[in-house]
């Protein structure tokens, strides 16, 4: 049983939609530090992806520190890491993706800085003020 929801959008990498909604449930608290996470077989089979797009979801979620793979023991999620600089480099590529898509339809950095904002009160079930 994987315990997050995927739903498919057109036009971006199965892989990258499932890292997001793993992602999504980590942070978000759905999955906390030592819980299990699928094997890649078990994620292939409830995300109904190949095993080889299931591998690659799983890699980036490690390298990224999200899971811990444990030979013998199984993928759990990770404890979270203390190194803040370390944490805000893992995003250097998705803010600067965004900050370009952002300037390619006109949005100001003050209005993206509000729309992360938002995004983030949701996120941690915060009011939206």
């Amino acid at each position: 049983m994987v315990p997050f929801r995927l739903i498919p959008q057109p036009g971006v990498p199965i892989a990258e939609q499932v890292v997001f909604a793993a992602k999504k449930a980590i942070l978000g608290g759905q999955l906390r530090p030592g819980d299990a996470f699928p094997s890649v077989r078990a994620l292939g089979r409830a995300m109904k992806i190949h095993a080889n797009t299931a591998q690659k979801v799983v890699s980036q979620l490690a390298a990224e520190g999200l899971i811990e793979v444990l030979p013998g023991i199984g993928t759990v999620v990770a404890r979270p890491a203390v190194r803040r600089n370390g944490n805000v480099r893992l995003l250097a590529r998705d803010v600067e993706q965004l900050a370009v898509q952002a300037m390619q339809i006109g949005v100001s950095l003050a209005d993206l800085q509000h729309a992360i904002g938002e995004s983030w009160r949701r996120l941690a079930g915060e009011d939206s003020r």
